[in-house]
């Protein structure tokens, strides 16, 4: 199947499986997704690791960089195990379908902290599952720390949500995301140090008012959460606010050029840089008003501008955020 025809299945489903569960879901033909699914093969370039299973597929995606994908549920999350010499860091926690620590154990036995790069479902659904956690200190952040209740991810769980059927291990009746805390806030520009490893939080607000992302200067490497993956872009939530995301665009543009590889949230765990730049032209054009969506699916509009592919709404492109004192459900 063309590329190009995936990808924009992937959208139709994005959007359906995002909708809300309290109203009739309109599902894409269930094939779709399984075709997706044979013929996704965005990680095949890194070695596979044997602390994979069944659920979880581990990367080593740079040295000293683990990325866990979650390849088996639309969302294709992606957490990064950043290890240094005397601690790691875990940038995301997954869906919280099946636990994620027994993977991240597999892989080090260094004490683990975690940084969510925002707090979305799908990037804290493990969060509960440690005890060293880092976080943004605003009311957004605090507000999700209570978790996502089951009729707002039921969607997720869903059977046209699997590539074949959902986990054993999961009881899809009951999924939710259970509610964590944080044992210290950090802020823009605070440095963490892993031992050997230092990495830079960048808060980077506009996908979410929380968003980060981590600059690992010395070795050239940018791990960017939901502001940028090698996918179609979501910027439709009611707490998105695209002055912010074209502000921190424009930010990571500039430090772009001192970058080795880009590591997103989700489907590939690595790109090479340079995307950044592309993703600032196509969003001046996408608020510029030059050019019109392919596609309108309820709410959702779906632009394809030169190479990058964004699913967002009237209400984001006039400005208006609507709500910032909770995640919505989904990316």
């Amino acid at each position: 199947m063309n590329h190009k025809i995936i990808n924009y299945l992937y959208i139709l489903i994005l959007v359906s499986m995002g909708a809300c569960t309290s109203e009739k879901i309109n599902y894409v033909e269930d094939s779709s997704f399984a075709e997706i699914c044979k013929n996704l093969h965005t990680n095949k370039a890194f070695p596979l690791s044997d602390t994979s299973d069944d659920w979880f597929q581990v990367y080593e995606s740079y040295e000293g960089v683990y990325s866990i994908v979650e390849p088996y549920q639309f969302q294709m999350s992606i957490s990064h195990l950043i290890i240094g010499t005397d601690k790691a860091l875990l940038f995301d926690t997954g869906m919280g379908i099946l636990p994620i620590k027994p993977i991240v154990e597999r892989i080090t036995n260094l004490p683990i902290t975690v940084l969510n790069s925002h707090t979305h479902f799908d990037h804290v659904g493990g969060n509960a599952e440690f005890s060293e956690i880092l976080a943004i200190d605003s009311l957004y952040t605090k507000s999700n720390m209570q978790g996502f209740k089951h009729e707002e991810v039921a969607g997720d769980v869903a059977l046209e949500a699997f590539c074949g059927e959902a986990p054993i291990g999961l009881n899809t009746d009951t999924y939710h995301t259970r509610s964590w805390s944080a044992n210290e806030y950090v802020s823009d520009g605070q440095k963490i140090d892993l031992g050997g490893r230092i990495l830079e939080v960048m808060h980077v607000p506009g996908h979410t008012p929380d968003a980060v992302a981590l600059l690992d200067a010395k070795n050239g490497l940018l791990f960017t959460g939901d502001t940028f993956y090698d996918d179609n872009l979501w910027l439709f939530s009611p707490e998105t606010n695209l002055d912010d995301y074209s502000n921190t665009i424009d930010r990571l543009v500039e430090v772009e050029n001192k970058i080795q590889y880009l590591f997103g949230a989700h489907t590939t765990a690595r790109v090479d840089a340079g995307r950044l730049a592309l993703v600032k032209t196509s969003l001046q054009k996408l608020r510029s008003g030059s050019t019109k969506p392919v596609k309108e699916i309820g709410e959702r509009q779906i632009y394809q501008i030169d190479g990058i592919n964004f699913v967002t709404s009237k209400a984001a492109l006039e400005g208006k955020q609507i709500d910032i004192t909770k995640g919505a459900s989904g990316l």
